[in-house]
């Protein structure tokens, strides 16, 4: 639950750092996206940071043309248009895009690989 509630998070600050609002729907993609790139980076835990940020920025997108088929195309809720940017599938996702996702996912990486070295812990604190 930890690791949804962050990607949830993270996903909705970044969009509003960058568009300045978003959607809810948002918030379930960003959990969706790091739960599955938690998985994916410890399978891939010995492979190089640039690999496994552009592993991450395809699976990011994935999820972005999932959900957008769904609220976008599927519920008309217009979430987000892609359809003026070049190279855009369907208004949905884009090169641009998945190029920012591969960077966001560097960091990311970074972050899985020191908390499965146990250089970062979480710990419960109990209450008073």
């Amino acid at each position: 639950m930890i690791i949804f509630t962050a990607g949830a998070a993270g996903y909705t600050l970044l969009e509003v750092l960058w568009r300045g609002h978003s959607h809810w729907s948002m918030a379930a993609a960003g959990g969706i996206s790091l739960l599955l790139l938690s998985k994916v980076f410890h399978k891939l835990a010995a492979a190089p940071i640039y690999f496994k940020s552009i592993i991450g920025g395809g699976i990011i997108t994935i999820i972005e043309f999932c959900f957008g088929a769904v609220f976008n195309l599927g519920l008309g809720m217009h979430v987000w248009d892609y359809s003026g940017v070049k190279g855009n599938i369907l208004g949905q996702i884009c090169p641009l895009y998945t190029v920012l996702w591969c960077l966001v996912c560097a960091p990311v990486s970074y972050f899985q690989q020191k908390i499965e070295e146990g250089k970062i812990k979480f710990t419960k604190k109990a209450l008073p």
